[in-house]
């Protein structure tokens, strides 16, 4: 026949009613000072269990981005300095979670050496939670268009609260609000925010870019964080904010890094965006400009030799015509040839003018 463990009660801790007091002793306050003093144990153990699992978070959360980094790295050439630094840090994180394994044990000895006490033996007798895994949001399926026509009526029906969101300074007023708002904690939201950040730096809005970015930082940090845990990006508001408010050196580092680099490749893309806007501006002038045998005036006028520049410049039709007749024929006709299909030269100007004034005479 088996027998039951009692063990565990073994060490239970007095209760706040029991009548072992003197009587010279006021009874109640006793009871409310030894209640208040085992509360306030028990918040500190759970203080101390909530910091280290946002610890171990972060640090799990480094060590996926640093391997991620350095998987991209090792594609890229010349990038032997980059790859030494990622693997230092790496191997320093992969030392630290000997101490992370410690740490845990000595958090469950503690719990385990806790004396039981009348507020952790009387729990709720039939109340369960059921958590189910968070399943990451696919795009299978999806044509790119469709991607982009979702993203378009996140952007209308979310915008002005984007925008609320980019403009906040304080990580409280930033973390209430996402508390409030929790469908905001996704792709789209951080895409709509990136695609701001250029936006402004296209306009030399660059103070204010730089704080938008700010944000588009936390925002991708909280969603890097949901799948390093494989959990909903939701449930990571309050973790991600409280390692941040804690301004450890190492987290905020990896977290200034990511920033300064986020900014530097959108001041990259709205200049790219710039030359672009440049690049397609000159190509619809010279298009308009474009002569009738395809080739652009300007082009063809910068080629010629000075001489028959001059001439162009000018406007003297005759000293044109010496100019072209002292060229070898060869020649001559085939910068002749340029200009006519350029436009710069129009053979029977003067005829087809007298046709135009001829027919609107008419």
């Amino acid at each position: 026949m088996s027998r039951l463990d009692y063990s565990k009660w073994d060490h239970i801790e007095i209760s706040d009613d029991e009548d072992d007091t003197h009587p010279n002793i006021d009874t109640p306050s006793l009871f409310r000072w030894r209640h208040q003093a085992r509360v306030e144990r028990m918040e500190e153990q759970k203080k101390e269990k909530e910091q280290f699992s946002v610890e171990k978070q972060t640090h799990q959360q480094r060590m996926a981005e640093i391997r991620q980094k350095l998987k991209e790295a090792e594609a890229v050439e010349n990038a032997t300095d980059v790859m030494s630094k990622l693997r230092l840090e790496l191997n320093e994180l992969e030392k630290q979670e000997a101490d992370f394994r410690a740490k845990e044990e000595e958090l469950k000895r503690k719990e385990r050496l806790t004396p039981l006490n009348a507020d952790t033996i009387c729990k709720e007798g039939k109340s369960k939670t059921i958590i189910n895994k968070y399943e990451e949001k696919k795009d299978e399926g999806l044509t790119d268009d469709e991607k982009a026509e979702r993203q378009v009526k996140f952007n209308k029906d979310n915008e002005k609260l984007m925008k609320k969101f980019g403009m906040f300074k304080r990580y409280e007023d930033s973390e209430q609000f996402l508390k409030d708002h929790q469908h905001l904690v996704c792709e789209e939201t951080a895409n709509y925010l990136v695609i701001w950040c250029i936006n402004l730096e296209v306009e030399e809005k660059s103070d204010l870019m730089n704080h938008v970015a700010h944000q588009t930082i936390v925002m991708q940090f909280i969603l890097e964080l949901a799948k390093t845990m494989k959990i909903d990006p939701k449930n990571c508001i309050t973790p991600f904010f409280s390692r941040i408010k804690l301004a450890e050196k190492q987290y905020m580092d990896a977290f200034n890094d990511e920033l300064n680099s986020f900014k530097e490749r959108i001041r990259a893309r709205a200049q790219a965006r710039l030359e672009e806007a440049i690049k397609e501006v000159e190509e619809e002038e010279k298009r308009k400009r474009m002569g009738p045998g395809g080739l652009d005036p300007v082009e063809v006028f910068e080629t010629l030799p000075i001489e028959l520049q001059q001439c162009f410049e000018s406007k003297d039709i005759g000293m044109l015509e010496k100019v072209l007749t002292s060229m070898p024929k060869e020649i001559a006709e085939v910068h002749l040839k340029r200009c006519i299909d350029s436009g710069l030269w129009v053979p029977n100007a003067k005829d087809q003018e007298a046709t135009e004034q001829d027919g609107a005479a008419q």
